[in-house]
């Protein structure tokens, strides 16, 4: 057991030392996650607020295209469901949720 300054000193300086290293060691990891947000989490999250603004605004006759690839014409709108009109007579009820994309109109008359 030493009593002398320099030891006490030095043993202070390796404590701060370590404490450095550790903030190190932590900062590809905070690095990480900050790029993970701004690459994957928040872009995700503006997709699914402007698909969520499209279904709310979903509006009888508007020409639009299922998440299965069906293409068609509002004939009724619900709560939660769609009734799309596929061809004269033909109508298929599908979840809002379900609905991918609102198409311009006369597009179904070009298909």
């Amino acid at each position: 057991m030493s009593f002398f300054i320099s030891d006490a000193i030095a043993q202070t300086g390796d404590a701060a030392a370590s404490a450095g290293s550790s903030i190190m060691a932590l900062l590809p990891l905070v690095l990480f996650a900050v790029v993970f947000y701004f690459l994957l989490i928040r872009p995700q999250t503006k997709r699914q607020k402007e698909h969520q603004k499209m279904v709310d605004s979903l509006a009888k006759n508007d020409e639009v295209v299922t998440v299965g690839g069906m293409a068609g014409r509002i004939a009724e709108i619900g709560d939660n469901f769609v009734l799309v009109e596929i061809v004269d007579g033909i109508q298929v009820k599908v979840r809002r949720s379900a609905v991918e994309s609102v198409m311009p109109k006369g597009t179904l008359k070009d298909l």
